[in-house]
């Protein structure tokens, strides 16, 4: 477990996770280190959930703690597509307008140089 918040602590100080995510993993450690480590405590928590054998119990924190880390990881990626989504049509729409932009600037261009041409034909 210490080997968790050790490898936490690296992660955010190479700015690998962000400090938000990290607090979460260090959040669900702190209750999986202090569940194993009180006994008492662990006794009390699978009396209270009804659960016969302690240890049984920790595993099921642990699930818990890792079913609700994929809950929040999943929301946030849900988001992050949605964005994604809506920037990458944004950047279609501004491609669009710049393409639109060079051709009409390539056909003005186009008329100035042959009336530029003929002008100086006619001189």
């Amino acid at each position: 477990m210490l080997a968790v918040f050790v490898l936490i602590f690296e992660l955010v100080r190479r700015r690998r996770l962000m400090e938000r995510y990290a607090l979460l993993w260090l959040f669900s450690a702190t209750v999986l280190l202090a569940l194993a480590l009180l006994q008492g405590l662990l006794e009390s928590f699978a009396r209270l959930v009804g659960v016969a054998y302690a240890p049984s119990a920790l595993f099921a924190v642990a699930l818990g703690c890792g079913l609700l880390l994929m809950l929040h990881f999943s929301l946030v990626i849900s988001r992050l597509t949605d964005q994604t989504k809506l920037l990458a049509q944004g950047l279609g729409r501004v491609q669009q307008q710049l393409d639109e932009l060079q051709a009409t600037h390539a056909d003005e261009r186009s008329r100035l140089d042959a009336e530029r041409d003929r002008s100086l034909v006619g001189d």
